[in-house]
């Protein structure tokens, strides 16, 4: 009898050094984690320690509105190659252009130079 008063005394103390921390308990080692930044995030494998700023925000923003209104911003996954823009057209210039790309087309279906249906004019 004391041998398995024993045993089960040991089994209890194992099971309980093994016992899950409570929901609670996690979220609040979860939000010191992410307080002190020990925290990794995106898919890095380790933890990287924040640079502090040495600028103020609203400077940093101005700085950010400044090259977007100036086009130095790359936007998609594109090269670090300068954005250009391209001239706005007037409304003349937009009916011209499309004038003519019809009547590129027309001439073109015209000519039998156009693969008609699905195929892809292999």
């Amino acid at each position: 009898m004391k041998k398995f008063a024993l045993a089960s005394a040991l089994v209890l103390t194992l099971v309980s050094s093994y016992a899950q921390t409570t929901r609670p308990e996690v979220k609040a080692e979860a939000a010191s984690a992410n307080k002190s930044g020990t925290t990794v995030k995106g898919e890095g494998t380790g933890a990287v320690a924040a640079t502090p700023s040495t600028k103020a925000r609203a400077d940093v923003k101005s700085e950010a509105a400044a090259a977007n209104k100036s086009g130095d911003v790359v936007k998609g996954e594109s090269s670090n190659a300068k954005v250009e823009k391209k001239p706005k057209l007037t409304a003349e210039e937009k009916a011209a252009a499309r004038a003519k790309r019809k009547a590129e087309a027309a001439s073109a279906v015209k000519a039998g130079a156009t693969v008609k249906g699905e195929s892809s004019g292999k």
